[in-house]
């Protein structure tokens, strides 16, 4: 790699300053470096991605996996990595500023933490809890050097509690305890991505566009986004192809092969 941890991140801040980048989410060593073979300015990972590459569902994965995973990552590419780092593998302050703390030393240039809970009862953080929580992670990375990028984001609607005022008060809460981008995967009207980025400019906001979408990049740039991630998208669409190739071939058949990307290209890719 040609870039230190700290070219890295700054220039991912910088990318974060004006305009709209994407910002797609590899699983694993070989998609990240195609994805950077494309052009892309920054990557980010996909916990669900890995999860299933691992045989486990999202949100299942020790954080110990996880922090090689990143190191992974991290190592694999000479693009900024940001984090989905979940919700920081604890439920108290004090265990979030600890897996803080050993993520920023995996080199990523960014990290989100979650207000989920994991517990289908009771599936967000109360607000309080969710800001003290935050506020831990906000300094710890300022004690390691503060330039690691920090992401806020309101489960809200991924949850099952779709409630946009409750989401913007999360997300502005979080701003005001240190995130210096904002996240709620799960809207996706243009009346939803607007009240957010609105609610905390100009700090800058992620959009979550994982499934097929009217929207052009250009349209969400128009609304103030300032990037646009793909979650676990390009995992599940390689899994699409897995999954067919393989049922047809458990049926006796061989066309689930058709479309499949030639070793050739492959090999070309990776060789250089």
């Amino acid at each position: 790699m040609s870039r230190s941890i700290a070219e890295k991140r700054a220039a991912f801040r910088a990318l974060h300053e004006q305009g709209c980048f994407m910002l797609p989410n590899p699983w694993d060593t070989g998609s990240a470096r195609y994805l950077e073979g494309l052009g892309f300015k920054a990557l980010a990972t996909t916990s669900s991605g890995f999860a299933w590459s691992l045989g486990q569902a999202d949100n299942t994965v020790a954080r110990d996996l996880i922090l090689a995973h990143l190191q992974d990552m991290v190592a694999s590419t000479d693009l900024p990595v940001n984090a989905d780092f979940e919700n920081g593998y604890a439920s108290d302050a004090n265990g979030v500023a600890e897996s803080v703390r050993l993520a920023v030393a995996t080199g990523v240039a960014g990290l989100s933490i979650e207000d989920s809970t994991g517990n289908p009862d009771e599936p967000l953080f109360s607000i309080d809890v969710a800001v003290e929580r935050m506020h831990a992670a906000r300094k710890a990375i300022d004690a390691t050097g503060g330039d690691t990028l920090l992401v806020g984001r309101a489960e809200n609607f991924f949850a099952g509690r779709p409630d946009l005022e409750d989401t913007i008060a999360r997300l502005k809460a979080y701003s005001d305890a240190g995130a210096d981008c904002l996240y709620a995967p799960g809207i996706t009207t243009r009346e939803q991505i607007a009240a957010v980025v609105a609610a905390v400019a100009p700090k800058p906001v992620n959009l979550l566009v994982g499934s097929v979408s009217d929207f052009t990049v250009q349209e969400i740039a128009a609304l103030g986004v300032r990037r646009v991630s793909v979650g676990g998208g390009l995992a599940r669409a390689a899994w699409g192809g897995f999954m067919r190739a393989a049922e047809s071939l458990a049926k006796g058949r061989f066309d689930g092969f058709e479309g499949a990307a030639p070793g050739k290209t492959l090999n070309a890719q990776f060789g250089g």
